[in-house]
């Protein structure tokens, strides 16, 4: 993927841009979050000047990285994700991979609601057990 060190004036003219303080506001994030995932490589803004500056593909980009997170997807997972959008190649391999990985994630969500309800299922029967001894006690 190539860097994006400037943003061109034909680019800035072709599409409208964004500040990290308007994705910030529209994603109510913080900036500190923005400026995390350009670290992890999902985003990649051009710059003018000292501001970044965000193209409707890096807003996207980090729409993507939001939903993913909200799924609870890891985010070496999330990048695999995003970088499938930016690709030239047919989406059936990239839907087949995105659909392995909903698997894989529902499977772990399926064994966790598991471990929670035997959990609950624990905790409700000391409650039982501690109202019956407070019952015997009155």
């Amino acid at each position: 993927m190539p860097s994006r060190k400037s943003v061109s004036a034909a680019t800035e003219a072709a599409q409208p841009t964004f500040t990290i303080t308007e994705l910030a506001a529209e994603f109510d994030i913080t900036p500190r979050a923005i400026r995390f995932y350009e670290d992890m490589g999902l985003l990649e803004p051009g710059r003018k000047g000292r501001n970044r500056v965000y193209t409707p593909r890096d807003r996207t980009r980090l729409k993507l990285t939001l939903r993913g997170k909200r799924l609870g997807l890891p985010l070496q997972e999330i990048k695999q994700l995003v970088d499938m959008y930016d690709s030239q190649a047919s989406a059936a391999p990239q839907l087949r991979a995105f659909l392995a990985i909903l698997a894989q994630h529902r499977n772990q969500l399926e064994q966790q609601r598991h471990d929670i309800e035997v959990t609950l299922a624990e905790i409700q029967q000391h409650e039982k057990r501690c109202r019956a001894l407070l019952a015997g006690k009155a």
